[in-house]
């Protein structure tokens, strides 16, 4: 007789890498090219970072449930590290415990909606450089690693 298991499939996307798919699309539609997990510096992982057509970088996170918002203690720290920082959530997301000065976006697997354009806080053009950079030396890696998985 076959087991099955009643325990979720391991591969399967989490509600917020969905959100975050939708979010990359949301990105490209405006002509940034998005890149997930971004690792700004030792101990900061965004989900979701964009780089646009005229180097302007923004910072998106992504958030499944009031829980998964509330256990966040780190998101102000990926200010330093953008010049707009977006909550992504769904449509069903309790909105009025986002902070009104972030922006906010809708999003599902398939897409997203600013509703919210946060205020721009230009990055200093030393930090925009450094962070420039490291965005393309990393997604230059992923694409090569995509490439050749062996090495």
């Amino acid at each position: 007789m076959p087991v099955t298991s009643l325990s979720p499939d391991p591969a399967a996307p989490q509600p917020g890498q969905l959100i975050a798919r939708g979010v990359c699309r949301l990105l490209k539609g405006h002509d940034f090219a998005p890149l997930e997990e971004f690792v700004p510096e030792r101990g900061k992982r965004v989900d979701v970072m964009g780089l646009g057509p005229k180097g302007e970088i923004w910072v998106v996170e992504c958030k499944s449930s009031r829980a998964d918002y509330l256990s966040d203690s780190k998101w102000q720290g990926y200010l330093d590290w953008c010049d707009r920082f977006f909550w992504a959530v769904d449509q069903d997301f309790p909105v009025e415990l986002l902070p009104e000065e972030s922006g906010l976006i809708i999003a599902d697997a398939y897409g997203g909606e600013i509703l919210r354009m946060p205020d721009e806080q230009k990055l200093a053009a030393a930090r925009r450089k450094v962070i420039s950079r490291k965005f393309a030396r990393d997604a230059a890696r992923r694409l090569q690693a995509l490439r050749d998985p062996r090495v």
